[in-house]
């Protein structure tokens, strides 16, 4: 059962790492963004460390290209990875994460 509730505190956004997409993924944001999925892709994305798949760029400081304040520009077609936090992954700092599980 899923008891998260996100506090919009952004922190997982602000975390460096990759966000890796699936083709569906960059087929969603690119449709949402109007526009062609190449294009998308040499706008929004970078090679993975894993060199296998595209992640989403960061801006310098780390934090997610589509972070505008504490709001996701593009919530509604976010990626899988973004989806299943904190299911999946969780970072330091996340709230309502931490409450999830008293023992981190």
């Amino acid at each position: 059962m899923n008891d998260f509730v996100c506090r919009r505190c952004a922190a997982c956004c602000r975390w460096p790492g990759h966000v890796l997409l699936t083709e569906k993924d960059i087929a969603a944001l690119a449709s949402h963004m109007r526009m062609d999925t190449s294009l998308f892709i040499e706008r929004y994305c970078v090679l993975a460390r894993n060199r296998a798949q595209l992640a989403l760029a960061e801006t310098p400081n780390g934090a997610c290209v589509f972070l505008d304040g504490n709001d996701c520009c593009v919530y509604s077609v976010r990626p899988l990875q973004c989806r299943q936090f904190p299911l999946n992954w969780s970072v330091e700092g996340c709230p309502a994460a931490k409450s999830r599980n008293p023992n981190p």
